[in-house]
């Protein structure tokens, strides 16, 4: 037996049927469940409020049912992965990747701080405290952090124009700017998988290049951008120094007057960092099964450098090829990343003097190899593959981002896929996806008509459902949208009583979470115009956020309460009734007293004319019997009298 949902606009629902039932007619065998539908405007003026102090209530009854356990876990990531470290089958792996990766930071931290205009001593503080610190704060087990190609290059580009890398000042300048970078990551957001994906592959391609020095014989130029490094090689160079010994001394961070002027670079090489680190932290989280958090990987690369500024460290992030080359090796936990930061405190203490003799020759070509193997898996071709097929839209994407930062740099690559990225998401939220809704058969149920071809509708009613939030930007679409559904329409599977046009619109709001003040007005605008041409707007199962805006705005008002339901079903309903008492009157063989009547109080002065419900859904025409109307039976909603 089907139920009908009915969804009473008066909380006086009872006398309101006992008043309204003697009128109108419904077949016996469909009961009727009742839900009351409470008004925003019946609920007290600091529903806003109290929904606020419900939300921080909720939040701090989470924080009292934490444990001690769950509370050491939220602040220190790394006890997840020290309750349960296995020794036997992790500490191996963990100790052959973490040396792996020490070898690998100890030339190129040297290198990476004299790319970025420092003393090659610098290099190796950058390398020391932020691993050790990130070890403790951060939430991946694979990513190596510490100096890194890009971020050099731009210290020194932002660098140089303010002082000379001779001064003093110059690496006051690199450590300052490594307090507020780590400052800034710990705000910063999520990023799309298609950006992160186009710029791994072009990213890893530009570091195989940039290794081809070790074995050719010859520098080449350190740059972010594929042509610059293929003319280098083409062409040839040539360059070296001597490093001092100790452990970096505690120093606070200063030249606080240049604050200002490091901001923009601050901001642009956190967003490098995001990318270069949490993108690579994702895809290692991935592939090794874990979860990977994303505001406390970012807490944690901050940390790391807030604290690392105050041990004369520049700069550091997740570096791709040495991640790779952790993972690669077998990393299991951040273990391996502190038996790395080991390393670079031995190498500060006790080979420095050392670095200057190394042969470079066969050491750094053996380096390159490393390097290039680890990061030619970076290449994600096959996530270039699944876009295409999957998804064009991300597949352009993936492409945008490659080229850009294959030919124009990688800070380009990062403007220019984050730019496009956000450019798509902004038309598909101007441009969302809009439904008819037909009723599958021997349901109550409304569905896509498109996705399922066997639901029908019914003549003079459309029912419109709006798959996105309605704001400024998409609001002129839909009303286009409505516009064409309500003159191009499917007769082809309709039912119900049969008339020339439409005079019920049903917009079905569930997926619709939020509604601003300009789609309020349009809204508005689209009653207005519907009423000049006699159409009726009615409003299906809108959420308490959305209804409480167009209480407030006076759009419940304005369409009226009764049109306002819990289903599709239920609207739909009301509409077949007054359609067959339109129909009707038009069909009259003599004008009517109210034939000038509005069509609104046609409406109302209809219901005691109306066919049952049954009979309206399939298209029966039999005037309705008023003595068989059981007055417990009714679906509506009630009107106001």
């Amino acid at each position: 037996m089907e139920i009908t949902y009915a969804s009473p606009s008066s909380q006086n629902l009872s006398s309101s049927s006992q008043r309204s039932s003697s009128n109108v007619s419904m077949p016996a065998a469909r009961p009727v469940k009742v839900i009351p539908l409470q008004h925003p405007e019946t609920t007290s003026s600091s529903s806003a409020a109290s929904s606020f102090g419900a939300s921080v209530s909720k939040r701090i009854g989470n924080f009292k049912r934490m444990t001690w356990i769950q509370w050491i876990e939220t602040f220190l990531p790394c006890s997840r992965w020290i309750r349960t470290y296995k020794w036997r089958e992790y500490f191996q792996v963990d100790l052959m990747a973490g040396t792996t990766v020490g070898i690998m930071l100890v030339p190129q931290a040297m290198s990476y701080a004299k790319l970025a205009g420092l003393q090659p001593i610098y290099g190796l503080y950058s390398g020391f405290v932020p691993i050790f610190v990130y070890a403790i704060f951060g939430s991946s087990r694979q990513l190596a952090i510490g100096p890194v190609a890009l971020v050099s290059l731009l210290v020194s580009n932002v660098l140089g124009g303010i002082a000379d890398s001779s001064d003093e000042s110059y690496t006051e300048l690199a450590i300052l700017l490594a307090l507020m970078v780590g400052i800034f990551e710990s705000i910063m957001g999520l990023l799309s998988h298609a950006v992160i994906s186009g710029f791994t592959t072009a990213s890893a391609i530009v570091i195989a290049l940039s290794q081809a020095k070790y074995f050719l014989g010859y520098d080449v130029a350190r740059s972010s951008k594929i042509v610059p490094l293929i003319k280098s090689i083409i062409l040839g160079a040539d360059k070296v120094g001597d490093i001092p010994q100790g452990l970096p001394n505690f120093s606070i961070p200063k030249s606080f007057e240049c604050a200002m002027s490091l901001i923009p670079t601050a901001i642009l090489i956190t967003g490098v960092a995001i990318l270069e680190s949490v993108g690579i932290a994702k895809a290692l989280a991935a592939k090794n099964g874990y979860e990977l958090d994303s505001n406390q990987e970012l807490f944690g690369l901050g940390v790391a450098n807030i604290l690392g500024s105050f041990f004369s460290a520049y700069p550091t992030t997740g570096s791709f090829s040495r991640s790779a080359v952790n993972h690669e090796s077998g990393a299991k936990t951040g273990l391996s990343g502190v038996i790395t930061g080991i390393i670079m405190a031995c190498a500060l203490l006790f080979m420095t003097p050392l670095f200057e003799h190394i042969p470079q020759v066969s050491y750094q070509c053996a380096l390159a190899a490393i390097v290039v193997s680890a990061v030619m898996g970076l290449v994600d071709y096959d996530e270039a593959i699944f876009l295409w097929h999957v998804d064009k839209k991300d597949f352009l994407l993936w492409t945008i981002t490659s080229i850009t930062t294959l030919f124009l740099g990688i800070e380009i690559g990062v403007l220019v896929g984050v730019g496009a990225s956000l450019a798509f998401v902004i038309h598909e939220s101007a441009n969302p996806h809009i439904a008819i809704l037909g009723r599958l058969p021997g349901t109550t149920v409304y569905r896509n008509t498109q996705q399922y071809p066997e639901a029908y509708t019914y003549h003079g009613i459309v029912i419109v459902r709006i798959d996105a939030p309605i704001y400024f930007a998409n609001i002129s679409f839909l009303k286009d949208r409505l516009r064409e559904y309500e003159v191009d329409v499917d007769r082809s599977t309709r039912r119900g009583p049969e008339v020339e046009r439409i005079y019920f619109v049903i917009l079905e709001m569930a997926p619709v979470t939020y509604i601003d003040s300009s789609a309020v007005q349009a809204l508005k605008d689209l009653y207005q115009e519907y009423k000049s041409r006699d159409i009726q707007i009615a409003i299906s199962n809108p959420n308490h956020e959305v209804l409480l805006t167009l209480s407030k705005s006076g759009v419940v008002d304005l369409i009226g309460k009764e049109w306002y339901f819990v289903r599709a079903h239920d609207a739909v309903q009301v509409c077949l009734q007054h359609v067959q008492s339109l129909k009707e009157t038009a069909n009259a063989p003599y004008p009517l007293p109210d034939d000038k009547l509005s069509f609104l109080q046609r409406l109302l002065k209809s219901r005691g004319e109306d066919l049952s419900i049954a009979e309206l859904e399939s298209g029966a025409q039999r005037p309705p019997d008023f003595k068989d109307t059981d007055p417990k039976l009714e679906p509506l909603l009630y009107r106001k009298s």
